[in-house]
């Protein structure tokens, strides 16, 4: 079988996006499919990484709209109705004419499309050379012509899409769908053994591949007003790409408690199951978090995650925490609730163990082959 992804990471979009692709890429390579990416050079793309994991990657130039080629008399790009529209580098009309080479010439079983900037223009533009179309999204905001639909948000309902699919077109809703690495279902039983009881001795700060914002930074100084224990260790885990790399380890240096900067980890599952609380944006690792049970303070960094974050913190999975002025008294509120409530985080970390056992991709994959 012949899997063609179609996914980008920048320091706008992240890295989310891509490397849920690329969990279930390695899902179907594993089952002897052969798998090829196609990719925009933005800053901050994921491109090298996916080829260091061994996938052969076809790479499209970035051009901001105002470098766009268009008609004279239009200054912007046409798709740029959507909503995120600006996050692809190009109209839909020219990203899929620079797709077409690659696709005409493999003509894939599945074309994979994961990508907030694309919609049914640029699938209907290239469907005569792929013989099934599969849709990653978490907005229903837009069209598809997808032959399969994935939604890996807890709570979200088939509905959702009914008028934005063909009636043909299989939708898989809900967390238990949620694309995942092997590795967070096989050490799910470690992680939820150990919490039986719950201590508060090692914090696990993750807010992004790349958080732009610098979150990350925010949290760090937060912290320093809070009653945090003595003994307590914090990890923090960063992209290579994050722009504030450098201020958040030289703010690292000033926390009284041990701390760690930690670059393009590569065992995230077993760190987040050796974790006692983690400071998490919303996103994808929400999925692994919970496949986890480790109790969250969750922090929304864009509007795309404000649904999902709702959902769980509605189901007593996470406690939200709102970057802003207030911060640090925020926080300090939280971390007090925690060390008055002793059963407060084992009771996050059962309700969070509910959301998904981690086994979602096979049931992706399982699809995909019949």
């Amino acid at each position: 079988m012949k899997v063609i992804f179609r996914a980008d990471a920048s320091l706008q979009i992240g890295t989310g996006h891509v490397m849920r692709c690329l969990t279930l890429a390695d899902a179907l390579t594993a089952n002897g499919a052969e798998c090829t990416f196609i990719c925009r050079e933005h800053v901050g793309n994921l491109i090298e990484h996916i080829k260091h994991k061994g996938y052969r990657v076809y790479t499209l130039p970035y051009a901001s709209f105002e470098q766009t080629n268009l008609p004279i008399g239009h200054k912007e790009p046409t798709n740029r109705s959507l909503a995120h529209a600006a996050w692809l580098g190009a109209t839909q009309k020219q990203d899929a004419a620079e797709c077409t080479k690659v696709v005409e010439e493999m003509q894939p079983d599945w074309l994979v499309v994961d990508h907030y900037g694309l919609d049914a223009e640029w699938e209907t533009a290239l469907q005569c050379h792929y013989r099934k179309l599969m849709v990653i999204d978490d907005l229903a905001d837009r069209p598809h012509i997808s032959d399969l639909l994935l939604d890996q948000t807890f709570g979200r309902s088939p509905q959702a899409y009914q008028q934005w699919v063909p009636s043909g077109c299989t939708v898989l809703c809900g967390s238990q769908y949620a694309l995942l690495r092997p590795e967070f279902s096989t050490l799910r039983p470690y992680s939820l053994k150990r919490r039986a009881n719950h201590q508060l001795e090692h914090l696990l700060i993750t807010m992004g591949g790349v958080d732009k914002d610098n979150a990350t930074g925010q949290i760090l100084r937060a912290l320093k007003a809070s009653e945090l224990p003595t003994e307590c260790r914090i990890t923090v885990v960063m992209g290579a790409n994050a722009p504030w790399l450098k201020e958040v380890r030289q703010e690292a240096l000033q926390m009284p408690w041990p701390i760690e900067v930690l670059v393009d980890v590569r065992d995230m599952a077993q760190l987040m199951a050796d974790s006692d609380i983690a400071i998490g944006a919303a996103g994808s690792t929400s999925w692994e978090r919970c496949c986890l049970g480790l109790p969250t303070i969750m922090v929304v960094l864009a509007e795309n995650q404000k649904t999902a974050a709702i959902l769980l913190e509605q189901a007593q999975a996470v406690l939200s925490l709102s970057i802003g002025v207030d911060l640090a008294s925020e926080l300090q509120r939280i971390i007090e609730k925690i060390n008055l409530e002793k059963k407060l985080l084992k009771a996050l970390s059962v309700k969070a163990n509910r959301i998904t056992d981690g086994t979602g991709c096979q049931l992706v994959v399982s699809k995909l082959e019949s």
